[in-house]
Parts: C-alpha cells; sequence; structure tokens
C-alpha cells in the first residue's frame, strides 16, 4: 500500500512538473485574410464569385506556432497591414474593411465601413458584433489601457473613436483631420495614452491627436515626413517613432523609414533610413530592441516588369535610441503584407498574399531561419499581436 501511495503522489509531482515547465502560454496573432482579390501579373484583380473573407487565429506561443481557429469576417488588401487591432489581454481583436465588392459591377470594388469585433476567447473565434466607421475604415489600434479603439478612415480623412468595455465596443466620435483627401492611414497610441499619431499618406504627414477619456481632438500639429507614409510604431519608452514610407510606388526606388523624436517639443522628425521599395508591414519587437521590416522588393509587379523580384524581403533592424542598423534579412514570398512578433521574440511571422500563407522564421538576435508556413484561407492582408509593455 505504501509504495502505491508513493507511486501515485511521484505520479501527481511528475505531472506538475511537466504541466509547469510545458509550452509557453498562448500569444495570439490575428491574420485578416482577402479572398476578393488576386495579383495577377502586377494588377489587382477581383475574383467573380469570391468566397467571403476569414479571419485566422494564431498561437505564436506554441512551439511550432499553430493555426487556433478561422471565421469568417470583412477585410480588405487595401489599407495597411495594422487593419488588425488585438485588445491587450486578447478578448477581442477589431477588424477594419475598407472595401467590398460593388453590388452593381462584380469586377469592381468600392469603400465600405465595417469594423468587425472578434471574440478570441471563444472557441473556435466568433463575431461578437459589426460596427460601422466612416468611409474606407483602414488601420486600426487600441490604447495600452483596453479602453479605447482609433480607426483611421482614409477615403474621407476622418478617423473614428470606439469605447472598450470589456468585449463591448461601441461608437463614440469622429475626428475630423482637416483634408478629405489627407487618407489616413494608421493611427497609433503613445505609451500613456494620452497622445495619438496618424500617418496621413495622402499629404505625406504624421497628425497627433490628444486624448482625454474618450474625447479625442485634432491638435492641428502635423510633423512632415518622407514620402507616403504608411505604417508606424513607437517606441516603449513614447521617445520616438518609426514611421514606414511607401513611396511613388513599385519604380525601383528605395524607400524609407523616417525616426521622429515625439518627445520634442513640438515633434519633430530626425533623421530618415533607406530600407528598399516599399517597406509595406513594420512591428517593433515587444522590448523594443528590433525592427522587424517587410519589403516589397518588386515582388508584386508583373514578371516583364524591370523591377520584378520573385521574392520579397523580411529585414531585422537593431533599434538603439533614434538609430536603425541593420541586423539581418531573409527572403519571403511575393506581395507580402503584415510582421509579427512572438512575446519573447524567437519567432517572427510575416503574410504573404499570393501564397496566402503566414511565413515563419526563427530569430536568435542575429540570423533568420525559415520554418515551415501556416496556410490560411485567403490573402493575409493584415496582422497584428497584443501590445503588451
Amino acid at each position: 500500500m505504501l509504495a502505491r501511495r508513493f507511486s501515485a503522489t511521484a505520479l501527481a509531482m511528475l505531472s506538475a512538473a511537466i504541466f509547469l515547465s510545458g509550452p509557453a502560454a498562448a500569444q495570439l496573432a490575428v491574420s485578416s485574410n482577402d479572398n476578393k482579390v488576386l495579383n495577377v501579373q502586377g494588377v489587382n484583380t477581383v475574383v467573380r464569385n469570391a468566397q467571403p473573407d476569414t479571419v485566422s487565429v494564431i498561437d505564436l506561443g506554441a512551439s511550432p506556432p499553430r493555426l487556433v481557429g478561422e471565421v469568417k469576417a470583412p477585410g480588405s488588401w487595401a489599407s495597411p497591414p495594422q487593419s488588425v487591432a488585438v485588445s491587450p489581454n486578447e478578448a477581442i481583436a477589431l477588424v477594419t474593411a475598407s472595401t467590398r465588392l460593388d453590388p452593381s459591377d462584380p469586377e469592381k470594388t468600392v469603400p465600405d465601413d465595417v469594423v468587425t469585433v472578434i471574440d478570441l476567447k471563444s472557441s473556435p473565434p466568433a463575431v461578437l458584433a459589426t460596427l460601422h466607421a466612416g468611409k474606407g475604415p483602414s488601420g486600426v489600434s487600441i490604447n495600452p489601457a483596453g479602453t479605447l479603439a482609433l480607426v483611421a478612415n482614409r477615403n474621407e480623412g476622418t478617423v473614428s473613436v470606439f469605447a472598450i468595455d470589456g468585449r463591448t465596443v461601441t461608437p463614440a466620435g469622429k475626428v475630423d483631420l482637416g483634408d478629405s483627401n489627407c487618407t489616413p492611414s494608421l493611427p497609433v497610441f503613445a505609451p500613456d495614452g494620452t497622445r495619438a499619431f496618424v500617418t496621413r499618406n495622402g499629404d505625406h504627414k504624421l497628425s497627433i491627436l490628444a486624448i482625454d477619456g474618450t474625447n479625442v481632438v485634432y491638435t492641428k500639429r502635423d510633423v512632415s515626413v518622407n514620402l507616403r507614409p504608411y505604417g508606424i510604431q513607437i517606441a516603449p519608452k513614447g521617445d520616438f517613432a518609426f514611421v514606414a514610407n511607401i513611396g511613388n510606388g513599385p519604380t525601383g526606388g528605395a524607400d524609407t523609414i523616417t525616426i521622429v523624436d515625439i518627445a520634442a517639443d513640438p515633434p519633430r522628425a530626425i533623421d530618415s533610413v533607406s530600407v528598399g521599395l516599399i517597406p509595406e508591414g513594420i512591428a517593433l519587437s515587444p522590448d523594443g530592441r528590433y525592427l522587424g521590416v517587410m519589403i516589397m522588393n518588386g515582388s508584386n509587379l508583373a514578371t516583364a516588369s524591370p523591377f520584378f523580384r520573385d521574392y520579397g524581403l523580411l529585414k531585422i533592424m537593431r533599434v538603439i535610441g533614434p538609430r536603425l542598423t541593420p541586423v539581418t534579412e531573409a527572403r519571403i514570398g511575393h506581395w507580402c503584407e503584415g510582421v509579427a512578433w512572438s512575446r519573447d521574440q524567437r519567432t517572427v511571422a510575416v503574410q504573404c498574399m499570393n501564397e496566402k500563407e503566414i511565413q515563419l522564421f526563427d530569430f536568435d538576435g542575429k540570423a533568420l531561419r525559415s520554418r515551415a508556413a501556416i496556410k490560411v484561407n485567403g490573402g493575409p492582408a493584415g496582422m497584428r499581436t497584443a501590445e503588451r509593455r
């Protein structure tokens, strides 16, 4: 009897040890996948009788990362890759849809206004609510407290405000940026939540918003950056912003990332770094030491184009204060969009539209090593993880 008791006790202790030393806690990456459009020899072509768009939820904390679930929800490639936002507690995701199929012409798309709330606690993930923003909702971000969201409306020059209470999201106003043609692309919050910064793709500026609760005001203060700012990331200390400028399209030139000193009064651009042709998606590592940059590299062009390259590039830059220096790079697929980091910074995920997959890389601080990709239902066009800093 004593031996049996000892064996049972030992088994229980062993089980507990295995549990405690097991896989890291889940970390969710949410991918919005567009089924409406394919890239055909460099032309974004509407798909006839397209299947519904989808949202895929991926656990980056698992080894290897795995697909958790998928739900039908509208999205769009015609947005910055940060067209998804995940709440800090990973309870919900917000997914924007800037375009939809034209009901009067199946070969065209028209601006949409939909923001979908996804329940990430449900298994499988489920749609909680369908909300409406302005015309052409694109980039979206949730504040560090998880109580407020901002959505850039590219087709009307405004930013929609949404209040968040748990898993309930409600409209809370709209901010006019003063120019209906400024094509706001992505708003992001400062770490203290009292300011937000919005890239303006149409007039090459970065606008500053002041925030008090759900009251969001355009300060009418802008920072001039380089040609066609799109993506933006803010350092964990809130001292610098890194703005990806997608330039004048696929002309074979080298586009830039502008570093903005947002701790200065007033904020101002202080440097720019050339990174390659069209830095579509950017993401800071959780500790802010590395910046992942997805370079289109001509991979979305017709094969006959003199600027075509048969691969995109994932570049990793080291961040030291306001300075960016190259660390490593890896070839990726075609027409790639978003990039995301695992919490331990050992995994980097990249969306590739043509391949309809999330390509995964191991990162050891010096080099990238490719591993098996995750297939998704549609062209992955927007991706985010929760930002916990």
